[in-house]
C-alpha cells in the first residue's frame, strides 16, 4: 500500500506492453464479436436456401438471426472503438505518469453484461423456436 509521501514509480517497458497486450485482447474480442455475428446473421439465410432445396425442411426462422448477428457486428465494431479510444488514453497517461489503475475497467465490465444480455437473448430465442 503506498502512503501519500510515496511517488509512483515510473513507468517501464512492462507498463507499456501490459497496456499493448490488453488493447490486443480487446481487438481480438471484438473481431470475434464480428465473427460470430456474420455468422449468426448467415445461418437464417442458409435456413432459407436449405427449405427451397429441401420441401420436406420445415423453416422455423422467424428472421430474427438477421437482427441479432447484425447487433453482434455492431457490438464488435464499437468494443474496437472503444479499445482504440481506451488504448491512447491509457498511454498518454503513462506518458504524463499518471497512471492509476485501482478502479475497474468499465469498458470490461459494460462487455461483461451485454454479453450477458445478448446471451440470455439468445438462449430465449432457441428455446421459443
Amino acid at each position: 500500500m503506498s502512503t501519500p509521501s510515496q511517488s509512483p514509480r515510473a513507468p517501464g517497458v512492462s507498463d507499456y506492453l501490459a497496456v499493448e497486450r490488453t488493447f490486443l485482447a480487446w481487438i481480438r474480442t471484438g473481431l470475434a464479436f464480428m465473427g460470430f455475428g456474420f455468422v449468426v446473421a448467415r445461418f437464417g439465410l442458409f435456413l432459407q436456401r436449405l427449405a427451397l432445396l429441401e420441401p420436406q425442411f420445415k423453416e422455423t426462422s422467424h428472421g430474427l438471426s438477421i437482427w441479432f448477428g447484425t447487433v453482434m457486428i455492431l457490438m464488435g465494431v464499437g468494443m474496437n472503438g472503444f479499445a482504440a479510444w481506451h488504448h491512447v488514453r491509457t498511454v498518454r497517461q503513462l506518458n504524463r505518469g499518471e497512471a492509476t489503475f485501482a478502479q475497474p475497467s468499465n469498458g470490461a465490465v459494460a462487455a461483461a453484461l451485454i454479453l450477458a444480455v445478448v446471451g440470455l437473448g439468445l438462449a430465449i430465442y432457441l428455446i421459443s423456436v
